[in-house]
């Protein structure tokens, strides 16, 4: 397998990892949690979704530089 490849799976598989922790430990919490989202206004969720975006950027440049 090529190591871009393997890369990104693992990344890929790290990401599904993280993102299910909150469901397995409070999934009352994460219900809440998706009303809110449900009646956030769009900008803001575009917003919060660059600014994770930026934050993923500046840290892989980091972490492989």
């Amino acid at each position: 397998m090529d190591v871009g490849l393997k890369d990104f799976l693992t990344a890929l598989g790290l990401v599904l990892i993280f993102e299910g922790i909150p469901y397995f430990l409070a999934p009352g919490r994460m219900r809440l949690w998706m009303v809110r989202l449900l009646e956030a206004p769009e900008g803001a969720l575009r917003s919060l979704g660059l600014a994770m975006m930026g934050l993923g950027l500046v840290t892989v440049y980091f972490v492989r530089s």
